[in-house]
């Protein structure tokens, strides 16, 4: 079983030269891991064993002093990212025709570098696999972008996908299903999900697609994904229908009332979360229609009316 996380890692400067912390223990006395950057060693703190050694400095070999040394001494070229099918390694000739100093480059030279970029593009992706995964992962930016998805979910999204062709998951079903089902899992696990209708709308497949997909990524996988708490589509919701401060904080209060009371369980999340705030917005004299709550949260308003008066019921019999 595996519970994928992407960790997004800063770079480290000269100046950790001490010791950092770590939150391994010691196999041997369970004391403190301690990582000595300088010597590239990971040593315990209390019986001195050597866990690690020729630790990889991924730091610059230059010192600096200052933001504006430092800044003249940086190097260009991104980090590594999952979501490149070559780890972000490669190189690429740029678009623009001008050579160094910024000057136009000549009609026979603009002709070779047209071709050389040709050439570029075509050596990119060396086999069938990596371009899968080029075209995959394109998909997942592309909608982690028009969701505004954060980049780490997307990195975990692309760890997801990555796996699934490693373990040949893929014959006989389509990228952009599996696509949008790595990035649906993704979001779900790192607590920022987004209802499947919101995935079918910049998708190229059918929501029934998508779950499919879903489904058979986490068994295959074992991805070991809790069901998504009403909670976390109260802000996006908020935020969508711009409420008021009190509202929201009133609607968090329902969800907890709904959730005490089991009226979440077996319903969508999303569905008691957008009755909860439809009804929060009522208590709070907020100008919001059933239609306006339906739009923002991609739930129907006879869903909507149906759950916001049982909210309301168990609500006011603890009140």
């Amino acid at each position: 079983m595996y519970n994928i996380h992407t960790t997004v890692r800063s770079h480290e400067t000269s100046d950790q030269t001490e010791s950092t912390e770590s939150s391994i223990v010691c196999p041997e006395c369970d004391g403190q891991i301690t990582s000595d950057v300088e010597h590239g060693e990971t040593t315990c703190s209390e019986c001195g064993l050597v866990v690690d050694e020729n630790m990889i400095d991924r730091g610059p070999e230059w010192r600096a002093f200052g933001d504006r040394e430092r800044v003249e001494r940086s190097r260009v070229g991104a980090p590594t990212t999952e979501l490149r099918h070559d780890n972000g390694l490669s190189t690429m000739i740029g678009w623009r025709d001008k050579d160094t100093h910024g000057n136009h480059l000549s009609s026979e030279k603009r002709k070779q570098i047209q071709r050389l970029r040709t050439w570029d593009k075509r050596f990119a992706t060396k086999n069938a696999q990596e371009r899968n995964l080029k075209h995959a992962f394109g998909e997942i930016d592309r909608m982690a972008s028009a969701l505004g998805i954060p980049k780490s979910c997307r990195e975990t999204a692309g760890v997801i996908y990555r796996r699934a062709v490693e373990h040949e998951l893929l014959p006989g079903r389509s990228i952009e299903g599996m696509s949008t089902a790595s990035l649906y899992a993704a979001a779900r696990q790192h607590g920022t999900p987004r209802t499947l209708v919101e995935f079918e709308t910049v998708s190229r497949v059918k929501k029934v697609r998508i779950q499919r997909a879903y489904r058979y990524l986490s068994q295959e996988l074992g991805l070991q994904l809790e069901p998504a708490d009403p909670l976390q589509y109260v802000s996006q919701f908020a935020s969508a229908l711009d409420v008021s401060g009190e509202a929201e904080q009133l609607t968090r209060e329902l969800v907890e009332t709904a959730k005490a009371e089991a009226i979440h369980s077996g319903q969508s999340p999303a569905s008691i979360a957008a009755a909860a705030l439809y009804a929060a917005a009522r208590l709070s004299n907020e100008q919001i229609t059933q239609d306006e709550v339906s739009d923002a949260a991609h739930v129907s308003c006879v869903t909507i009316r149906n759950h916001y008066t049982e909210i309301l019921d168990v609500f006011a019999e603890q009140d």
